[in-house]
C-alpha cells in the first residue's frame, strides 16, 4: 500500500529545485502529489519576509545553493534576474496537470540552464516543448488561476509557511536541508513521539517580540 505525501513548491526557490533533483531518494512506496503554490501568498499570510528580501540572506542563498548543487553533481545556473514573478510558470505547471516531469523540466529551465523565469520569449519555447502551443491562453485559464489560489489556501490552512515543504501524515518538513529528517520519519513514523523530539513539539514560549516591525 502506498504512502501519501504532498509537496508544496514555487519555482522562485532554488531550494525547491535542489530537493526535486533528490526525489530519487524517496522510498518507492511514497506517492507524491505535486502542489504548485505562490510563495508570496504564504509570506503575506504569515507576515513574513522571503530570503531574497533580506540582502545578506539573498546573497548567501545564491552562494549556498550553487555550492550545494556542485557538491551533489546537480547542474546549477541562477537565472538572469531574481526574484522573478513565478505566476506564469506556476500556472503552466497546473495547465500541464502538475506532471512531475513537466515540473522538473521547468525547474531545470530556470535553475539548471539559467534561463529567465518570467519573460514570455524565454517561456514560450519551453511551453511548446511541453505540449502547450499557446502559453498565454493556457496560463489565463480561470480554472488554472483558481487552482493555484486553492493550492496556496490549502497550504496555509495546513500550516505551510515556506517552500519547499513536504506534508506527510500531518507533519511538515520545510526545506531541502530537512530531507534527511523526513526520510528518517518515513522509516520511523514514531520519530517525533520519542524522547526530546516529543517534548519539543509543545515547547512553552517564555518571551515574544512585538508583532509590528515599526
Amino acid at each position: 500500500m502506498s504512502r501519501q505525501a504532498n509537496w508544496y513548491f514555487d519555482y522562485v526557490s532554488p531550494y525547491a529545485y535542489l530537493q526535486l533533483e533528490c526525489f530519487h531518494r524517496l522510498p518507492a512506496d511514497v506517492d507524491v502529489t505535486i502542489k504548485p503554490v505562490l510563495f508570496a501568498g504564504l509570506l503575506g499570510y504569515w507576515d513574513n519576509m522571503g530570503p531574497a528580501e533580506i540582502p545578506a540572506k539573498r546573497r548567501q542563498t545564491y552562494r549556498y545553493c550553487h555550492w550545494q548543487a556542485h557538491k551533489r553533481g546537480i547542474p546549477f545556473k541562477a537565472p538572469p534576474r531574481h526574484p522573478f514573478n513565478p505566476l506564469a510558470v506556476l500556472r503552466l505547471s497546473l495547465a500541464l496537470g502538475s506532471d512531475i516531469d513537466a515540473v522538473r523540466a521547468i525547474f531545470r529551465h530556470i535553475w539548471g540552464d539559467g534561463k529567465d523565469g518570467q519573460d514570455p520569449e524565454s517561456l514560450q519555447p519551453l511551453a511548446a516543448a511541453l505540449g502547450i502551443d499557446d502559453l498565454s491562453a493556457a496560463i489565463s485559464d480561470p480554472a488554472v488561476k483558481d487552482q493555484l489560489r486553492a493550492n496556496t489556501d490549502e497550504a496555509t490552512a495546513r500550516g505551510v509557511f515556506g517552500i519547499p515543504t513536504f506534508e506527510i501524515e500531518g507533519e511538515l518538513f520545510w526545506g531541502d536541508d530537512v530531507t534527511d529528517m523526513m526520510l528518517e520519519f518515513l522509516d520511523n513514523p514514531n520519530l517525533f513521539q520519542e524522547g526530546d523530539l516529543a517534548r519539543l513539539t509543545d515547547m512553552p514560549i517564555a518571551a515574544a517580540r512585538k508583532e509590528s516591525r515599526l
